[in-house]
């Protein structure tokens, strides 16, 4: 007489990857990125986190039409670097793939990168290739700041298939290992919106690895630039951050007092800039 078959319960898909998505305000753009992650090739083994930086317009009533990705709502706009320090806590993947809202990866991203971070010890964080809509290339690396700077020089990154190491890569898309960021304990929160990817490349290459950007993977860049008063200050006030921490309090303090002389020209910007107000209106060290 056959013997009826025992039930077994099915083995859990581990997680690789998490896709740690920041979003504010900007539901349609969250929409994009969220369908091209779910098309990621080895879905199973990637975890879609957003965390959602005190939206107030439309970006909650995604979780209905996602059911597969995870929420965390912050009750208001903390700044990107510190919503990236509360993703990076709840995130399960071994690779971790810090992501705008406006950018949209392509199928083989997120598994490529992964398996860059695998095979190649000497690579300590790596990006898509970042592109407008229309396939042209997108400003995506520059040099770190330096003391004297008061922008960056950003530009597209060289195309083409292969792989090459670059200084600074904008935080847009960039992956890297978890337990290089829970070494870290956690990106500078003086940083801003302006600030936190500097300060993960320097990181990178103080622990003697590369930044790489892999020409073969690509990712649809968005965003437009917006400049107001706000977010000009946060800038330089990130900026003067950055200096002050990797070439000392004087180069820092030369940075902030040319940044109130830029600001001159303009009475709200000298406000935010003299106040030492971020974007998310708290001030440095907040």
């Amino acid at each position: 007489m056959p013997q009826p078959e025992l039930e077994t319960e099915s083995t859990p898909v581990a997680i690789r990857i998490t896709a740690l998505v920041i979003a504010h305000n900007r539901p349609e753009l969250l929409r994009k990125c969220l369908l091209a992650l779910e098309q990621s090739a080895q879905r199973e083994q990637l975890e879609i986190l957003v965390v959602d930086n005190g939206s107030t317009g439309g970006s909650s009533e995604l979780r209905d039409e996602f059911p597969g990705v995870r929420f965390t709502p912050l009750p208001r706009n903390f700044g990107l670097t510190k919503a990236l320090n509360i993703g990076v806590r709840s995130s399960a993947g071994e690779f971790i793939l810090l992501l705008h809202d406006d950018v949209e990866v392509s199928p083989a991203t997120a598994a490529g990168l992964a398996s860059i971070l695998e095979a190649q010890g000497d690579v300590g964080a790596v990006c898509p290739r970042l592109t407008h809509p229309d396939g042209s290339g997108a400003p995506q690396v520059a040099r770190l700041p330096v003391p004297g700077d008061h922008d960056v020089e950003w530009r597209a990154a060289f195309p083409g298939s292969d792989a090459h190491a670059v200084e600074y890569a904008r935080g847009a898309a960039i992956m890297v290992r978890s337990f290089f960021l829970r070494a870290m304990r956690q990106i500078d929160e003086r940083y801003g919106q302006f600030g936190s990817d500097a300060e993960l490349c320097r990181q990178v290459q103080r622990a003697a690895k590369q930044v790489q950007v892999a020409g073969s993977l690509t990712a649809i860049d968005h965003g437009t630039p917006t400049t107001n008063a706000l977010r000009r200050a946060d800038f330089e006030l990130g900026l003067a951050a950055y200096l002050g921490k990797h070439y000392g309090f004087a180069a820092g303090l030369k940075a902030r007092a040319g940044s109130m002389l830029r600001a001159l020209r303009s009475f709200s910007l000298l406000r935010y800039v003299w106040g030492g107000q971020k974007i998310d209106g708290t001030q440095p060290g907040a």
